[in-house]
């Protein structure tokens, strides 16, 4: 008896394991990335002519309110209004590091996390003067 050794069942064998392990090391970086959140809270104002925000916590800005046209992104960051291929060098341990645009739209109002946020788009109705809450999370309560 000749036994011979089938090189294609092993190179199966060890591809199918590196993917896994791969798999795996993915959803650990997801996990730690999404606990590594840093805790804001801002609430969303849609006004008649733009949008006003109030930063409740994570944020160096207390007001802001900009004029804007209907599905015309702001970029928003700890800091303020930014600009989105502006990188902030300043980090500040009492501050969450986050990313977003904000769009008025006809009906409310659409975000897009880039950076510091466990969601990477948010949309909600909002009534002219409605008010909306949201954190690194999502939509929360107002108070």
């Amino acid at each position: 008896m000749k036994t011979e050794l089938n090189f294609g069942n092993v190179l199966l064998a060890l591809f199918i394991t590196t993917i896994s392990l791969m798999g795996c090391s993915s959803l650990n970086t997801q996990k730690t990335e999404s606990t590594e959140l840093k805790s804001f809270k801002i609430v969303v104002e849609k006004t008649h002519n733009g949008i006003k925000m109030q930063s409740y916590d994570g944020s160096a800005w207390i007001d802001l309110s900009f004029n804007i046209n209907k599905y015309q992104p702001m970029p928003i960051n700890q800091y303020g209004m930014t600009d989105l291929n502006k990188i902030t060098s300043t980090k500040d341990s009492q501050l969450a590091d986050y990313l977003f645009t904000i769009t008025k739209t006809e009906d409310g109002i659409e975000l897009k996390g880039f950076k510091g946020t466990s969601w990477t788009s948010l949309s909600f109705m909002l009534t002219e003067n409605g008010k909306q809450a949201i954190d690194q999370f999502g939509m929360t309560t107002l108070n």
